[in-house]
């Protein structure tokens, strides 16, 4: 049994914490624990969409196209309709789960 983290599992909760102190102050005032954790169950939709999670690449590094990312999420976002965040408030919580995934060894910087 191998001691390696599966690189696509962390703890949604500490992400959510982790997150939430990167904001800056004024979008720490209207956003939530939910806002955050609907944009990271967004992110994984995008992520199984464009096979970025599959078992096979696990151990490959994969290149995110961050602006199809984030127009991705931001369409379901309006879309849907489910959370009233702007897109400033979106790139600071994309910024700050990349922040957490360095810090738990996911992402490394290109």
């Amino acid at each position: 049994m191998s001691n390696k983290q599966d690189p696509f599992e962390f703890d949604d909760s500490e992400a959510v914490r982790f997150i939430l102190e990167t904001l800056s102050d004024e979008t720490k005032q209207h956003v939530t624990d939910d806002d955050v954790q609907y944009v990271l169950d967004v992110l994984c939709e995008y992520y199984d969409k464009n096979h970025l999670m599959d078992s096979d690449s696990a151990d490959d590094e994969a290149a995110i196209a961050e602006d199809d990312m984030h127009n991705y999420i931001w369409s379901v976002i309006k879309k849907e309709n489910v959370v009233q965040l702007t897109e400033d408030d979106l790139q600071e919580i994309l910024d700050g789960e990349f922040e957490y995934g360095k810090h738990i060894g996911i992402y490394t910087e290109a």
